[in-house]
């Protein structure tokens, strides 16, 4: 990902955002679908490096998507939409994994078909991405005069339209800016949790004293709490003006509460506190988008929201390799989750 995110984020700048989305999803999708192929570490390790490489500059599309059409009062509400779908596809995902999970015959493995079938939704909505205009000034379901109301409402704001121009005194700007900086640093603080939660979220449930199967539906009650409190978090951000960093405090608040009770309490079998101190952990959601609201809804020019919506998956990225890092430090109690 990291390798990826700052020549795909130049391709996003330069050229049609829904053309290279379109190319990059179905790209992405494919490579997903190879997964299927692979049968030893070294083919592995190349896919999952091709994967995070075009993934890197999915969600910094959407994030400028976003912030081309709406004012800063609306952007919220609308971030909320697509980052929401973290938390819903962890309800679907969870459930199309269990039902691959009963699967006992086939020409196939069981995990085949889950990469099979994520692929191949991939490469579908990536056609869909072919249609996604380049900025409101040329979207084909606004009506020439739309096309204008739709430029002055962002006048207001002083955030511009999209613009295909690499700028260098936005870059420069960007670079010196101590607010994105700060967004930073908060993003890279807040994906450590991802990196536990994404990638050893099953495990770490089993290791309380659950089976495979009832690790994979527990994922679900953390799932929930993300995809409602993400929207809620939106809706109310949209709602009350300057009420991002009093959510964000308050959304920290459980994390921390969930990682305490982890921490503190009995690891018996089926214990219910670590899996409850687990699943409210979810408030990292809400948390995660906050920090994007706040990043991409007070940073104007085209160049420079490229950049800060590059610079906020980079922590992203750093987050989640401090989480695999970290656990090597961790009490011999704590190392059995990975």
């Amino acid at each position: 990902m990291l390798a990826g995110l700052y020549p795909l984020t130049f391709l996003l700048q330069r050229f049609n955002i829904g053309r290279v989305l379109c190319g990059i999803v179905i790209l992405w999708g494919l490579i997903c679908m190879l997964t299927a192929a692979v049968n030893n570490w070294q083919g592995l390790f190349a896919q999952r490096f091709f994967l995070g490489f075009v993934e890197s500059i999915i969600p910094t599309g959407f994030m400028c998507i976003v912030s081309g059409y709406y004012t800063q009062e609306e952007q919220a509400l609308r971030q909320s939409w697509w980052f929401s779908s973290t938390g819903a596809w962890t309800i679907i995902g969870g459930a199309l994994n269990y039902g691959f999970a009963q699967i006992t015959g086939g020409s196939l493995k069981r995990w085949q078909y889950i990469y099979l079938l994520a692929g191949a939704l991939t490469v579908g909505f990536g056609c869909v991405c072919f249609w996604i205009p380049n900025s409101a000034v040329d979207a084909w379901f606004l009506t020439e005069e739309e096309r204008v109301v739709a430029v002055e409402r962002l006048r207001k704001g002083q955030t511009g339209v999209r613009c295909q121009m690499l700028k260098k005194e936005q870059l420069r700007e960007a670079l010196l800016d101590i607010k994105i900086w700060l967004v930073f640093f908060m993003m890279a603080a807040a994906y450590t949790v991802n990196g536990a939660v994404s990638g050893f979220g099953p495990l770490i449930v089993s290791t309380f004293g659950y089976t495979t199967l009832e690790s994979i539906l527990l994922q679900f009650p953390l799932g929930g709490i993300v995809f409602v409190f993400v929207l809620l978090t939106g809706y109310f951000s949209s709602r009350i003006r300057n009420i991002n960093l009093i959510l964000l405090i308050l959304c920290c608040l459980p994390v921390i509460a969930g990682c305490a009770m982890i921490w503190k309490s009995d690891w018996y079998p089926r214990a219910p506190t670590p899996v409850a101190g687990y699943t409210i952990i979810g408030f990292f959601g809400p948390v995660v988008f906050l920090i994007i609201n706040i990043g991409m809804a007070n940073v104007a020019g085209a160049t420079k929201k490229s950049f800060t919506a590059a610079a906020i998956f980079v922590a992203y990225c750093v987050g989640n390799v401090r989480f695999p890092l970290v656990s090597t430090h961790i009490t011999e109690q704590t190392l059995t989750l990975v």
